[in-house]
């Protein structure tokens, strides 16, 4: 059933364990997700970024394939359809369109910007039942045209943000969207522990969860991190898969070639990360 995230991260936060976000990009990656969650009987957020939202056709789109796929196939676990990384006009498309959460992403807004913009959609989101992120500090990388340099949150302004009564923040910890280098530093506990001790039950939300080694994931959802996003592992884990069944031939087998049969391998690749994922944040069981 879609639904707002704002119980299924309170639970979280309170049980010691994170909801995983996982993007989506067309038909069978929605499908594996759903399915995924329904059998890990995992609450699930489904990720639309703007870039794949505009490839779907449009954010309306997007909604109804979702909302008609959870009834097809007989969802019964959480499902919030989310936007991430959403612009300010972006925010509004989503409202319309019938997501149940959408982040405003005001990080590169001077912080007064970004206490208003956020305040009123606060505003807004309390109306229509909806769950509200937001960030301060910025992740990062570059993620759907979405281009950050990675400094790390002021927890005092992470407060003053989490006052408004947003549903969950993300902060800046180091984190990075994509591959992580090779000298990369690793995620800042000092910063994280500093936000959590600022903005109390406010469940804290982890970006770049791709590659990330389990004992920061486990160490960081110790610290309040209840949710936590991952797009790129099911990109390469899709590529991959794809990738050795046309090297293998098999699309040329048979009718290989049928779409059907040429994404199914990525298809069950995306389901076991997801599941991989749900272990080790602990949803498992959790719906």
């Amino acid at each position: 059933m879609l639904v707002s995230a704002k119980d299924m991260l309170v639970k979280a936060k309170a049980g010691k364990y994170a909801v995983g976000q996982f993007n989506i990009n067309n038909l069978e990656w929605t499908k594996a997700a759903l399915i995924t969650a329904q059998e890990c009987n995992s609450p699930i957020i489904l990720g639309v970024s703007e870039g794949a939202g505009k490839y779907m056709t449009g954010f309306k789109t997007v909604a109804a394939m979702v909302k008609a796929m959870i009834e097809e196939l007989k969802i019964t676990v959480p499902v919030a359809l989310h936007l991430d990384h959403g612009t300010y006009d972006g925010c509004y498309k989503c409202i319309e369109a019938g997501f149940s959460s959408i982040m405003f992403d005001g990080s590169h807004y001077p912080i007064d910007e970004n206490v208003a913009k956020t305040k009123e959609l606060v505003e807004v989101c309390a109306e229509k039942g909806m769950s509200l992120e937001a960030e301060v500090g910025s992740i990062g990388g570059e993620e759907d045209g979405v281009i950050g340099k990675g400094e790390c949150a002021d927890p005092a302004e992470c407060k003053q943000i989490a006052d408004l009564g947003v549903t969950m923040l993300a902060a800046g910890i180091g984190n990075i969207h994509g591959k992580y280098p090779e000298n990369w530093e690793g995620l800042s506990f000092e910063t994280l522990d500093a936000i959590q001790k600022l903005t109390g039950d406010m469940p804290l939300v982890l970006h770049g969860g791709t590659g990330i080694p389990e004992d920061m994931i486990k160490k960081a959802i110790s610290l309040g991190v209840a949710k936590i996003n991952v797009n790129t592992e099911c990109q390469l884990s899709f590529a991959a898969a794809t990738r050795k069944y046309i090297e293998e031939g098999k699309d040329l087998s048979g009718k290989g070639f049928d779409p059907r049969k040429l994404l199914n391998p990525g298809f069950e690749a995306i389901k076991a990360t997801i599941k991989e994922k749900m272990e080790l944040f602990g949803s498992v069981g959790k719906a």
